[in-house]
């Protein structure tokens, strides 16, 4: 989550993208390897090269030519749509494109339809459904199971200090633990730190739905999701933003209307697929009509 009020005029901080890790066997291939399109022989990929964009079903097997740098000995980050089957049979378990981030060594599908699917590691907005002695039960997903929230995963939370969070509170948390057999596992610390990290209960504001890909974008890196609709935004207003990979945006301003106009600005970028001249021009008119 970033607040543009805090330094006015300045660029909006990315927000970490979210990602859980396996450690893959090393390879001895000695650099990165492409299948480029139309050719069925592969080419060395330069580190400047643009990757080719593949198209991967479930079941799919992604090869070590397609990893983002096969001769490196990092962990690598697996993402969402991407499963690690032992020894080291990497697959996939969307339909999309397969993306790879050769300087975080991840790996990951883009998928722009479908329902959610919690990964580990992910940041989502949450609205707390109901609670019991210990635990808040959330929801992050329409018609699915609800995830649960320990009632003291926060930070310096006690039994005398914990967040009373009544139903329809939204709380802005990290996916601890996902898997088929057992209830999503929700926290609003970081285990390591013990520190918040600017997770936590979500205060005033509006809540948007997106689409999984612009959530994604949004929490990539800056300039690599090619949205700097929030940035343009940022230079003239003042609003707080928290990206849920859950296809959820929070938007908190000083005012009803500029909230409201943040907010349909990134569905307007998310249903018209506009790119970055157009996100401009599309910011320019309604700092305009705002006045701001």
């Amino acid at each position: 989550m970033w607040d543009s009020r805090r330094q006015p005029g300045s660029k909006a901080p990315r927000l970490p993208s979210p990602r859980h890790k396996f450690t893959i066997v090393q390879t001895t291939t000695p650099n990165h390897l492409t299948v480029c399109a139309g050719s069925h022989n592969p080419q060395r990929q330069r580190p400047s090269a643009m990757a080719t964009t593949q198209i991967l079903l479930p079941g799919d097997v992604v090869s070590h030519d397609q990893l983002p740098n096969a001769s490196s000995t990092r962990p690598l980050t697996l993402g969402p749509g991407i499963r690690l089957i032992p020894p080291a049979t990497i697959t996939s378990t969307l339909p999309g494109a397969l993306h790879a981030d050769a300087r975080k060594s991840a790996l990951w599908i883009d998928n722009t339809s479908g329902r959610y699917l919690p990964s580990p590691g992910d940041l989502v907005i949450a609205t707390v459904h109901h609670s019991s002695a210990d635990l808040y039960h959330c929801a992050i997903t329409p018609y699915t199971a609800f995830a649960t929230l320990p009632q003291l995963a926060f930070e310096g939370a006690t039994k005398k200090t914990r967040p009373q969070l009544s139903a329809g509170s939204l709380v802005y948390v990290r996916v601890a633990k996902a898997n088929k057999w057992s209830e999503v596992e929700l926290e609003c610390v970081s285990g390591s730190t013990g520190k918040s990290e600017g997770l936590g209960p979500l205060k005033g504001g509006m809540v948007f739905d997106v689409s999984l890909s612009i959530a994604r974008r949004l929490m990539m890196s800056q300039g690599k999701g090619a949205v700097v609709v929030l940035e343009e935004l940022g230079e003239k207003m003042r609003f707080e933003v928290a990206v849920g990979r859950n296809g959820k945006l929070w938007v908190e301003s000083g005012s009803v209307r500029e909230t409201i106009a943040v907010g349909r600005s990134v569905q307007l970028v998310d249903e018209k697929r506009l790119d970055v001249d157009e996100q401009r021009k599309l910011c320019k008119k309604v700092i305009k009509d705002l006045g701001a």
